[in-house]
């Protein structure tokens, strides 16, 4: 048998044993992919919900509705309850994923029911990219097996039909970036699963990139500082109730200097639990300190779950 007629029988057997699986999620502007995960559980990108419930099509047209059970909006992943009908789900490469150079095949279902396969490679590995919220994900996978719009989290299989990372995104002309499907992605999937939710503290603001707050900072004949420059602040965030305002620089958090956006993520990591962040704030040449404050989250009865609603600033909010 030529390379080329396994290829086509790897394609064939792909979209007859994964292509059931795969599904659309939402409708309109917020329309996007997914995959069954287990009996009654759909996976599928955060970015792709609007709200606690979604409506889900499979590949035979059939829709339902379903629940959004569990979430990490910075990891762009979510799980949704829905009745599955039976569908089997495919198997999971695990840590047994694609390198450099490996056929992949990227799955998703059609608007009027059915398949679409389509063939590519692995063009890069170890990919880092900012999820909606604007946190960094490591470890992205870039291929070039073609995706039409609304194809976010569906799945890239390897050519044993195995699930080996779920599609998130555009990455430039004719590629894609995907979350590996490894032990680490499947543990969290399978926490949401659970309605184990994955919240972190926003401060509700939207950053200009930092070439940008140098250059508006040097435009009005102000010093150059290093820091985080506010464009927008979210009406009623932690950022509006310390008094934080559009154009202010934050220059440091918890007594720690703001070089990136990642060190001010590290700040706010430290309030999951509650408590008080000191920010100082170059307001035009005038420095102050604001306080914000968190407060600790109720304790959750034993046993008890619920979906959230999945909807996250842009990149670039924190």
């Amino acid at each position: 048998m030529s390379w080329s007629d396994e290829v086509t029988g790897a394609v064939v057997g792909v979209a007859g044993a994964v292509g059931p699986a795969v599904v659309r999620v939402g409708r309109g502007r917020g329309r996007g992919g997914g995959l069954v995960l287990a009996e009654g559980r759909v996976l599928t990108n955060a970015h792709n919900l609007r709200g606690p419930e979604v409506t889900v099509t499979f590949a035979d047209g059939r829709s339902a509705t379903g629940v959004v059970t569990g979430v990490d909006p910075d990891g762009d992943l979510a799980v949704v309850t829905v009745d599955t009908g039976g569908i089997a789900p495919p198997a999971w490469a695990g840590d047994d994923g694609l390198s450099l150079g490996a056929v992949a095949m990227a799955v998703a279902a059609l608007p009027g029911g059915g398949t679409r396969v389509t063939l590519g490679t692995v063009t890069s590995t170890g990919r880092t990219f900012r999820g909606p919220g604007g946190r960094g994900i490591s470890g992205g996978i870039e291929h070039s097996a073609p995706l039409a719009r609304g194809s976010s989290g569906t799945p890239l299989v390897d050519l044993h039909g195995r699930v080996a990372a779920l599609n998130t995104h555009r990455s430039g002309d004719g590629f894609y970036l995907a979350l590996p499907a490894d032990s680490s992605l499947r543990r969290r999937v399978d926490a949401l699963a659970r309605g184990e939710s994955r919240r972190r503290v926003r401060l509700g603001v939207a950053l200009a990139p930092l070439h940008a707050a140098r250059r508006l900072r040097a435009a009005v004949g102000l010093d150059e500082r290093e820091g985080l420059l506010v464009r927008a602040v979210e009406e009623d965030s932690l950022a509006d109730e310390a008094g934080i305002r559009p154009g202010d620089l934050l220059v440091t958090a918890g007594g720690s200097p703001l070089h990136h956006l990642e060190d001010l993520f590290e700040a706010l990591d430290q309030l999951a639990g509650g408590g008080s962040l000191d920010i100082r704030v170059v307001r035009g040449s005038e420095e102050r300190r604001v306080t914000v404050t968190v407060a600790a989250p109720p304790a959750e009865p034993p046993g008890a779950h619920g979906g959230d609603d999945a909807a996250s600033g842009p990149p670039g909010a924190s």
